[in-house]
């Protein structure tokens, strides 16, 4: 088939070799010059250039940009595209970007593979990045059926986990194991950060050691993508957010009035649930 792939960092640009080792022929775009040259040096597209114009005849486009570039991107394709050609995002909500697509596109299909690493940009693009994870996709009723099924064929080819299942159903999801996690690791980095005896500050950052890089990592990474998080996936953010005020106000509660047993069970109980979590399934 041939497919165009807008957007060329990390995602965009695995997509890109993915996809052409499976024989597609892939078209991609980068706002530079200097990107779509370097994706045709790697091998990651067949053709690149900075004009939406080379997609008009392609059958499929995945957007690979960020979230709040999504929509206006679509805006800008469609003089240019055949109502038949089938439009996919990669973004990590899905609830707002549909509903917007709705009147913009028919043949539109959210999208979000779990699959990513620390690095970001083209030079990170990897081949197998999607092998072995998941991808949502996130149909609705006025869904085309052909659109749907030329979709799946296309992302299960890729040696992933297809998954469908509402926009909202899937942002309340990320929510909790993507969202939350990251205001939960920055408000445990900002209490530590209000320690005001300096040599308990000074000690404890000579001692930290793996339990708080992993609890921390999170709330270390780009405060950009946080503030995405939080208003693209407001509602389903902040009630992630509340219950878990509430299990923190259960805690203090319990430690105050000394109810050990009320504390052994808690944490009894969260060490039996963590691996529905991250038990491989």
């Amino acid at each position: 088939m041939k497919l165009g792939i807008i957007g060329l960092g990390l995602i965009g640009g695995s997509l890109g070799l993915a996809l052409r080792s499976r024989s597609h022929y892939v078209i991609g775009i980068s706002r530079h010059e200097e990107t779509c040259a370097l994706a045709i040096q790697k091998g990651i597209v067949d053709e690149a250039s900075v004009d939406f114009s080379v997609l008009s005849a392609v059958e499929v486009i995945f957007i690979c940009t960020p979230i709040g570039a999504i929509i206006p991107t679509v805006e800008q394709l469609k003089p240019i595209l055949s109502p038949d050609t089938i439009l996919t995002d990669v973004g990590s909500v899905k609830a707002p970007i549909v509903e917007a697509m709705t009147p913009l596109w028919s043949n539109f299909i959210g999208g979000h593979p779990m699959a990513g690493t620390a690095q970001q940009g083209i030079e990170a693009a990897q081949l197998d990045l999607f092998t072995g994870t998941k991808y949502v996709l996130t149909p609705t009723e006025n869904t085309p059926v052909e659109a749907q099924k030329t979709l799946t064929a296309i992302v299960q080819d890729l040696g992933t986990e297809l998954i469908t299942c509402s926009p909202e159903t899937h942002d309340q999801t990320v929510a909790w194991i993507s969202h939350l996690p990251v205001f939960v690791s920055s408000s445990l980095i900002a209490s530590c950060v209000q320690e005001t005896d300096r040599e308990v500050v000074t000690l404890a950052q000579k001692l930290a050691s793996s339990g708080f890089r992993d609890t921390s990592r999170v709330g270390g990474g780009n405060p950009e993508l946080g503030v995405m998080m939080a208003k693209s996936n407001q509602k389903a953010v902040l009630r992630s957010l509340r219950i878990y005020r509430q299990q923190l106000d259960k805690m203090i509660h319990a430690i105050e009035e000394e109810d050990w047993e009320q504390v052994e069970r808690m944490l009894g109980e969260t060490r039996e649930a963590r691996s529905l979590f991250t038990t491989k399934k």
